[in-house]
């Protein structure tokens, strides 16, 4: 697609922490779109964020803080108090709710996203040490995706006009 050496070429990366359902979003849209857009994006997968990998996804939303969370309920926005996230279940239904919410909307699936991300070519590198720490094997992720550390994703950063924290 688009050549990370060339100077005018816009380049991007985004570090993706993050591994629940709601977290799993903003990394996969601002990628796609930008390579839509022309631009070379790296994700670099680490902690949490590199469950996204996986070949299986059973992801879930966190309630537990993360006051700000709404729900539309009988043409209402409800908010979720913080305390009841810590009770038992919350977490499935608040997960069925959205999962429902976002089939209802036909919003793509975090695997129709990652689809996407491979096809625009954007670049995926799985955390090595995160593998190592929490014993992923390479065989249980995607294909497509490379192996690097800091230094592979600061060799991308270094040189991009946009970098990002999710």
């Amino acid at each position: 697609m688009t050549n990370a050496d060339d100077t005018s070429t816009k380049s991007m990366t985004i570090i993706v922490t993050k591994g629940s359902l709601d977290w799993a979003y903003p990394p996969f849209i601002l990628a796609t779109t930008a390579a839509a857009m022309g631009v070379d994006v790296t994700l670099f997968f680490t902690f949490y964020g590199l469950g996204l990998l996986k070949k299986k996804l059973d992801l879930q939303v966190t309630t537990l803080g993360n006051p700000a969370m709404v729900m539309p309920m009988g043409g209402m926005h409800l908010s979720m108090p913080n305390l009841i996230g810590a009770l038992p279940g919350v977490d499935a239904a608040a997960t069925k709710m959205m999962k429902d919410m976002i089939a209802k909307k036909g919003v793509a699936s975090i695997e129709e996203l990652r689809d996407m991300a491979i096809e625009c070519d954007v670049k995926m590198i799985a955390c090595q040490m995160t593998m190592d720490l929490f014993e992923f094997k390479l065989e249980d992720m995607i294909d497509g995706i490379t192996l690097g550390g800091a230094a592979s994703y600061m060799e991308n950063a270094l040189k991009s006009n946009i970098n990002l924290y999710i």
